[in-house]
C-alpha cells in the first residue's frame, strides 16, 4: 500500500551516510583551536544531520520517519506545551518503553521513555550546520542549557541513545553515543567554535 505524500521538502539535501565517527584525537592535529573545533563539528554534524535525529528536530509541528524524513504515518502533530502529542493522540499512544516489531512483517514501532520531540525551538531540518551549532549553543533556543549540560545531553540521554539503536529497518546513527558524546567534549574543549559558511 502507497502512502500519501503530504507534502514533499525540495530544499532538503541529506548529507551522506556515514558508517563511523572519528576519534576526537583524530583533530589533535589541528593547530587553530576555532579551527579544530569547527572540524569536530563537522564530524558531530554526522549525527546531528542523520535522519534518526532530524526526525525528531522538525522545524513545524510534524515529525517525520524514515530514512527520507517522510512525514510521520499516521499523520500526527506536535500538541500540548510539552510537545507529547495532541490530546487523544499522544506520542505514548503507538510509542512505548521500548522498540516493538511488527507482527508478520519488517520493522518496528520505535520506542523510549519517554517519546517525544525535540521543543520548536530546537528544531533543525534544513538548517545548515553552522545554524544549527549556533542553535544548539543559544541558551534562549536551547532550553537552557550549558555546554556542560548538553555535552550529557549528547553522550548519556537515552533517547539520543536510541539513535544507535532504532530497531530493525532503520539505519543506526552514525558511530556511537559514547564516541558522540566524547566528539562534544572535545569540540568544547576547544572552544565550541562553530563551522563557517
Amino acid at each position: 500500500m502507497m502512502k500519501p505524500a503530504l507534502f514533499a521538502l525540495p530544499f532538503l539535501a541529506l548529507p551522506a551516510l556515514a558508517g563511523d565517527l572519528a576519534a576526537p584525537g583524530s583533530f589533535a592535529g589541528i593547530e587553530d583551536e576555532g579551527a579544530r573545533a569547527a572540524a569536530i563539528f563537522t564530524e558531530m554534524g554526522k549525527v546531528l544531520q542523520h535522519p534518526r535525529c532530524l526526525n525528531c528536530h522538525p522545524v513545524d509541528g510534524s515529525p517525520r520517519q524514515g530514512d527520507d524524513l517522510a512525514l510521520h504515518q499516521p499523520p500526527v502533530v506536535r500538541g500540548g506545551p510539552a510537545g507529547f502529542g495532541a490530546p487523544g493522540m499522544r506520542c505514548i499512544t503507538c510509542h512505548g518503553a521500548e522498540n516493538v516489531a511488527y507482527v508478520g512483517a519488517e520493522g518496528s514501532v520505535p520506542g523510549h521513555q519517554p517519546w517525544h520531540l525535540a521543543p520548536l525551538s530546537m528544531g533543525w531540518i534544513g538548517l545548515t550546520l553552522p545554524e544549527i551549532c549556533a542553535q544548539i549553543k543559544d541558551l534562549e533556543r536551547n532550553g537552557g542549557k550549558s555546554l556542560a549540560e548538553l555535552q550529557d545531553h549528547n553522550a548519556n540521554d537515552g533517547l539520543v541513545g536510541w539513535g544507535w539503536e532504532p530497531g530493525e529497518g532503520r539505519e543506526p546513527a552514525p558511530g556511537s553515543q559514547e564516541r558522540f558524546g566524547a566528539l562534544t567534549q572535545a569540540w568544547i574543549d576547544a572552544g565550541a567554535g562553530c563551522p563557517s559558511g
